[in-house]
This record gives C-alpha cells, sequence and structure tokens, in this order.
C-alpha cells in the first residue's frame, strides 16, 4: 500500500511494520474496521486476563483449603495443638503430596524432635490421609540423611538416611496412615 490520508509519519518501530500494520493520525472515511478490530482485540485480551484470574483465584483457594487440612491432620494425629509448623509442597511436579513437620514435644520450632508426616489425597471432611512419615533429630533440616524411623510409604520409599534413632532421641512410634 502506498501512502494513504490520514497515515502518519512512523516512528521508529513504525518504520518496520508493513504499510497497513503502521498507526494512522486519522482513519480513512467510511471505513471503521480498524477500529472494530481494534475494539475486538481489546475485548477478547480483557477476556483472557479475566479467565486467567479466576482461574488462579481458584487454585490458591483449593491450595490453601488444602493446607489448613494438612494443619488440621497433623494436629490430630499427633495430639499437639502446635501453630509453628513446616509445610513443604511438591511443587516441582505440582502434585498434591505435602510434608508438614512439627515438634514431638513443646519448643520452638526445630529446636525439638520433629515427626514429619507425608500427605496425600483429597480432603475429607477437613482433614487428608496421610501415608507415611519419619522422625528428625533437633536444630536439622529435612535431609535425607538425617530422617529415621521412616514409616508407611516413606518406609517403603526409602526415604531415611539414619537406620537407627540418633542418640537421646525420644521415642519414635510409627503412627497410622491413612485418613484420622
Amino acid at each position: 500500500m502506498s501512502s494513504s490520508a490520514g497515515a502518519s509519519r512512523p516512528g521508529p518501530i513504525g518504520r518496520r511494520l508493513p504499510g497497513w500494520a503502521r498507526p494512522l493520525d486519522a482513519e480513512r472515511r467510511g471505513s471503521g474496521s480498524l477500529r472494530r478490530a481494534e475494539a475486538t482485540i481489546v475485548i477478547l485480551f480483557g477476556v483472557l486476563l479475566a479467565v486467567a484470574t479466576v482461574n488462579d483465584l481458584v487454585q490458591q483457594t483449593h491450595v490453601n483449603h488444602r493446607l489448613a487440612a494438612d494443619l488440621l491432620t497433623w494436629r490430630t494425629l499427633t495430639g499437639h495443638d502446635y501453630v509453628n509448623l513446616d509445610i513443604e509442597q511438591d511443587v516441582k511436579s505440582y502434585t498434591t503430596r505435602d510434608v508438614i513437620c512439627g515438634n514431638v514435644s513443646p519448643g520452638a520450632p526445630g529446636e525439638r524432635a520433629q515427626i514429619c508426616l507425608r500427605l496425600t489425597g483429597p480432603v475429607i471432611e477437613g482433614k487428608r490421609a496421610v501415608s507415611g512419615g519419619y522422625y528428625l533429630p533437633p536444630k536439622l533440616t529435612d535431609a535425607y540423611r538425617d530422617r529415621y524411623a521412616c514409616f508407611g510409604s516413606a518406609a517403603s520409599a526409602g526415604l531415611c538416611g539414619l537406620t537407627s534413632q540418633p542418640a537421646g532421641a525420644p521415642p519414635a512410634p510409627a503412627l497410622k496412615t491413612g485418613v484420622p
């Protein structure tokens, strides 16, 4: 297309665009197609953003519901009403498998031996199924080499690096698996 009525002097970006895609100062008489095309694109972009926002909100709501169920499950199974628990989500493969750890006796988070539960599956009556777990010595992070007394799926998957309980650790009974 050659220069047409209403064509503007293209800026640095406009010079690289083909003639039909360059911005105009004014639209040619009798042609409202450019305005309709722009309006359609803006509306489609708005709908896309609205759908993405709603999807993110729904997904976050489900995650929050699952994490609240994880906390309730840990508290119910252990009998401790602790607030400061450590929850690790499986964000690499986007599963609903979570690990929640907390002290076996009162104290600052991580200052005492901890019990970690592996939770899987959907929320049922506000709780989730425990597939297994393990214990951690005090003041250590959740690393393979520090885990001991695995039970349930953690034992069958070989997730414990220590074959025996560390010296001075409290008793490490295997907790029941399934939904508490």
